[in-house]
């Protein structure tokens, strides 16, 4: 599966604990990651400073489901059943 066009789910959906170029103290679940350029694009794909988390992340049917919204579903449910 490769990443849509415009989804940027797993960008958005997730916290990120680790520190982001730009957020050094993460990312808080629902917020937009400050690397998202405006095509919904990460800056620092296949950078050396992009967090080990986001590189982690795979695009797959039973992550990103069959749509953007789908997506954002699952991650958010993801986020709540990993949560602290």
């Amino acid at each position: 599966m490769e990443c849509r066009d415009g989804c940027a789910a797993c960008c958005i959906a997730p916290s990120i604990t680790s520190p982001i170029p730009g957020m050094p103290d993460g990312k808080p679940a629902g917020v937009a990651c400050v690397q998202l350029d405006e095509h919904l694009r990460c800056r620092l794909f296949r950078r050396p400073e992009r967090p080990a988390f986001c590189g982690s992340l795979r695009p797959a049917l039973d992550m990103c489901g069959a749509s953007r919204g789908a997506a954002f579903v699952m991650l958010q449910a993801l986020e709540r059943a990993t949560a602290p």
